[in-house]
This record gives structure tokens, C-alpha cells and sequence, in this order.
């Protein structure tokens, strides 16, 4: 079995490896719950609604919308941003004829905030770099495990395993 098949399932047949954090909304709508992390003085933990779509040779990854959880002083701040974020996976060829497939993912990610009152004093190069380790530092932890939970999907795809099913149907 190649990765490209493997890649062009329908999102209804995804395995939610993950079902903790990963919870299914309908065949192709999927809650993400982002791990926990500290800014500044505050505990956050982003909740992302995410759409897949098909695509030749892979899926396309569209955030629906992004809400913060924790404290009341973070939860009200889900009115003062917006993200926008496109995550193109893919499988490719390998250019030399052999059989080796590469998975590839591209994505671009938008986030507009209104800086609220206690940050105003902190210059907003400050609060612009935070967020952008925040979110590398997501990346770094999340990437990773995505593609442990992955290879493991299809791992017992391609070996024709009959026990493997989508989860996260009610399973957190």
C-alpha cells in the first residue's frame, strides 16, 4: 500500500489516535485541545475547531476557529482575536523513480489580536515575540506526536489491520 492512498482517505475514515485531546464533531470537523502552557502569569490552553478536506495526494487542514480556555481574564479575550490558519498535507514521489513517498505539509498561519490592558505598558515587539515562541514552542511539542500518531494510523492501514476504526466518536 502507498502513503499517497493512504493520504487521499476520506477524514471519516481517519483513526483519532489522540483521543484525549482530539475529539471527531461530524465526518470531517474534528475539536483539537492544545496543550496547556503559561504566558506570563496566566494558564492557557487553546481549543481549535478544525475542517479536513481531500485533496489529490493529501488533505487540506482549515482552522474553523480558535477559543482560549482558563481563567476568566484569558477567556475574555476570545473576542479580541482572530486566527486564520491553512495546513496543506501531502504525499510526494520521489523524484528519482524509486518507491520512497515524502509527506510534506505547508501552512500558513494569521493571528490578529487586540493587545488588551494589562500588556498595553509592554511594547508590542515584546508581546509579538512571546507569541511567536509560544507558538513555536506548540509546534515543537504537537508536531512530533502528530506524526508518531500518524505513522502508527497508517502503520495498521497498510498492514490491512480489520481492528482499526475512526475514534473519537464520544471516546473523551
Amino acid at each position: 500500500m502507498y502513503a499517497a492512498e493512504y493520504m487521499g482517505l476520506p477524514a471519516s475514515q481517519y483513526s483519532v489516535l489522540d483521543a484525549e485531546r482530539i475529539e471527531r464533531v461530524d465526518e470531517s470537523t474534528f475539536r483539537c485541545y492544545v496543550y496547556r502552557f503559561r504566558f506570563f502569569a496566566l494558564e492557557v490552553c487553546p481549543v481549535l475547531l478544525v475542517r479536513v478536506d481531500e485533496e489529490p495526494n493529501g488533505c487540506c487542514i482549515r482552522l474553523l476557529s480558535c477559543k482560549l480556555e482558563g481563567s476568566p481574564l484569558v477567556e475574555a479575550q476570545n473576542d479580541k482575536f482572530s486566527a486564520s490558519m491553512v495546513n496543506k498535507v501531502f504525499c510526494n514521489s520521489s523524484s528519482d523513480g524509486s518507491t520512497l513517498q515524502q509527506l510534506t505539509s505547508d501552512a500558513t498561519i494569521e493571528v490578529t489580536i487586540d493587545i488588551p490592558f494589562p500588556f498595553r505598558a509592554l511594547p508590542v515587539e515584546a508581546i509579538e515575540s512571546s507569541g511567536r515562541q509560544v507558538l513555536e514552542q506548540l509546534l515543537r511539542a504537537m508536531l512530533p506526536r502528530f506524526l508518531k500518531q500518524l505513522d502508527k494510523d497508517y502503520q495498521a492501514w497498510a498492514s490491512g489491520d480489520s481492528s482499526r476504526k475512526p475514534l473519537g466518536t464520544g471516546e473523551i
